[in-house]
């Protein structure tokens, strides 16, 4: 990462690449501009929504990490799992969304997919290869997975989900953020994955930026088609600053996961709590998968409190933080609490555990600070 997506080290020059802004691309003349219009898939300067120097280098950084072929920017990463999802559904299709998705990606299956004739269902997360099987019909054409599972994290075998639908014809997607730098989603049979660069790729809680890479070349053709189609286009100077942040990302992380585990073991000692829903710890339900699966851990988890507290208790306690701030998104350098009970949405059964529920981001601070914090904040629970 901290060599990708550069010139090189025996170049002269300064460390970073430059920005490169523009709408306008000029040609020497009238064939010159009839040769880039045959290059429409490749990395070939056309116009300014087609992208441009610095998008190609974010580009192959991305494709890099996640051991793909081609990648595409994209403004956000709401917009990385609704571009894939147009470009390969129409009406009359049939889709499969885990019951733990992210929310804003349940929003848009059940409002504009619904609306164009695409059908949604949402299955169990923990489905084994049999399960999902069952489930494909024969107009599903995607598979979609999220593990871990937005708010309650749990860990789909993707393996197995990708055996059943690759057999039934199916596309698997796969929402990879959590795992960006632990997960290596081709290895493990996934067609499309999508990232939101947002969180630890920008890493400073400033940027809105998303990625979607595949490995097949017709692949890639059918996603740059689609989103030419749709005009989505990123900033180059939100590009460079996600260069810029992906140079420290392994280091940051470490060191976030690595508090993030001393943190939810505490949090897991404490009366107060009834669970903890972090992977990586042994007493997770599908840790042996984590195991399997992911080469490591990063510093978001999710809390289930005693039954006898109350949403109010909850909120009792989170405002009572100091050092966490109370927002969304995650992935920056600053530690995070949001209360998450009434915010998840379950159809298919897997929406009961236990109490009320918060999700947590651990970031830069000293993890033994952060644990001072919660104690005195859990102090509040009382009343």
């Amino acid at each position: 990462m901290s060599h990708a997506g550069r010139a090189g080290t025996h170049v002269h020059g300064f460390v970073n690449p430059a920005v490169h802004r523009g709408s306008t691309v000029l040609f020497p003349n009238c064939e010159a501009r009839r040769d880039g219009a045959k290059h429409r898939f490749e990395q070939y300067m056309t116009y300014g929504t087609q992208g441009g120097p610095t998008h190609y280098a974010l580009e192959d950084v991305i494709a890099e990490i996640e051991g793909g072929t081609r990648c595409l920017i994209v403004g956000t990463g709401l917009a990385a799992v609704t571009v894939p999802l147009q470009a390969w559904l129409k009406a009359g299709d049939h889709c499969l969304m885990p019951d733990s998705v992210y929310g804003p990606a349940r929003s848009f299956c059940d409002g504009l997919l619904r609306g164009w004739g695409v059908e949604t269902s949402y299955y169990d997360p923990c489905v084994d290869e049999a399960g999902m099987a069952a489930l494909i019909r024969p107009n599903t054409k995607v598979v979609y997975t999220e593990s871990p599972g937005s708010h309650t994290f749990e860990i789909q075998d993707i393996p197995a989900i990708a055996r059943a639908a690759h057999a039934r014809g199916a596309k698997v997607m796969m929402d990879n953020t959590w795992g960006i730098h632990h997960f290596r989603p081709f290895e493990k049979g996934v067609d499309v994955s999508i990232q939101a660069l947002t969180k630890y790729v920008g890493g400073h809680s400033d940027v809105l930026l998303g990625s979607v890479t595949v490995n097949d070349e017709e692949d890639w053709r059918v996603l740059r088609g689609a989103a030419s189609q749709l005009g989505q286009y990123a900033s180059p100077d939100d590009c460079w600053l996600a260069l810029r942040g992906v140079r420290t990302m392994a280091v940051r992380l470490q060191h976030q996961a690595r508090s993030g585990l001393e943190v939810a073991r505490w949090l897991g000692s404490r009366p107060e709590v009834l669970r903890v829903m972090h992977p990586a710890l042994p007493e997770h339900p599908q840790h042996a998968l984590f195991r399997r699966d992911f080469s490591g851990t990063c510093s978001l988890f999710g809390v289930v409190f005693q039954p006898r507290y109350s949403l109010e208790d909850l909120c009792r306690f989170i405002d009572g933080l100091a050092l966490f701030g109370i927002g969304a998104s995650w992935g920056g350098y600053e530690s995070l609490c949001i209360a998450t009970t009434g915010n998840i949405a379950r159809t298919a059964g897997t929406g009961e555990f236990g109490g009320p529920m918060c999700r947590i981001h651990i970031g830069l601070e000293e993890p033994a600070d952060l644990i001072a914090d919660l104690e005195q904040a859990l102090g509040r629970l009382a009343g």
